[in-house]
């Protein structure tokens, strides 16, 4: 069931500075816009400048706690968008292998060097957008996927290439941040959106529609539509289970067995 949020009732003036004008830029990047091209070049400042440092760094690991009760020993787990993998310090034991999948060459390059210090075995796959996951069927334990899912758009067909991997039983575990919800639009304008204005001509309106084609709510309901939900957190408050007072959204979702 979808949850209500305020952007379903706000003016497109207001929703505009919260989440992007997608009405009139859509959800798919166009990748000869002159905004995109200078993204992808100062993609690597923006994560540094905005993920790690501040209040950023605190509402990104908040997500990565999800991982404490999950227990990594002895599976095959499969890693999409690594990043730099901070979940890592939240193992419970090393994994058989770390299969790194990502479409940012700078980003697997920290991800593995962060396996390297760690002493973890792992593979890489360097993957075009879209591109199916080279893998067989039924052929990892686990999935984990922090701040990716926003990212991928269409989801459904990601999300069905991510179970025909999984194998019966197996889990998919994460986080998102609350795109779509007051709060996250709220702490965007006072905070990555200031950094663009101050540190380049790109237009933002464009890039969270592109960056972030996904809302959470839409997330989930596709999430339980192929698997089964085994646990969603929100984060700060989880009492209230609202995305509008939320940040970030915590899951654990199984690939059911039959």
């Amino acid at each position: 069931m979808a949850q209500w949020t305020l952007r379903q009732v706000f003016p497109l003036w207001l929703k505009i500075p919260l989440w992007g004008d997608r009405q009139r830029w859509g959800l798919t990047a166009n990748t000869a816009d002159p905004c995109w091209q200078k993204w992808q070049q100062i993609y690597s400042d923006f994560y540094i400048a905005n993920q790690r440092q501040g209040i950023g760094t605190q509402v990104n690991d908040a997500g990565y706690r999800v991982m404490k009760d999950f227990p990594m020993l002895g599976k095959m787990v499969l890693e999409i968008g690594a990043g730099d993998i901070r979940h890592l310090v939240h193992w419970q034991g090393k994994p058989v292998s770390c299969l790194l999948a990502d479409v940012h060459p700078a980003m697997m390059e920290k991800a593995q060097r962060r396996l390297q210090e760690h002493g973890v075995k792992h593979q890489t796959l360097l993957l075009e957008r879209g591109q199916r996951l080279p893998l067989p069927d039924a052929s990892v334990d686990a999935i984990v996927s922090f701040y990716s899912l926003e990212h991928l758009y269409p989801l459904s067909p990601y999300l069905m290439e991510m179970r025909r991997v999984l194998k019966p039983g197996g889990i998919l575990i994460g986080a998102i941040p609350a795109e779509g919800g007051l709060a996250w639009g709220l702490g965007r304008l006072l905070t990555s959106r200031r950094w663009f204005k101050q540190n380049t001509t790109i237009d933002p309106d464009k890039i969270i529609c592109w960056e972030h084609p996904n809302f959470a709510d839409d997330i989930l309901i596709n999430l339980d539509r192929v698997f089964q939900r085994q646990q969603v957190t929100y984060w700060p408050f989880p009492w209230l289970r609202w995305l509008d007072c939320s940040l970030i959204l915590r899951f654990r979702y199984q690939k059911r067995k039959s």
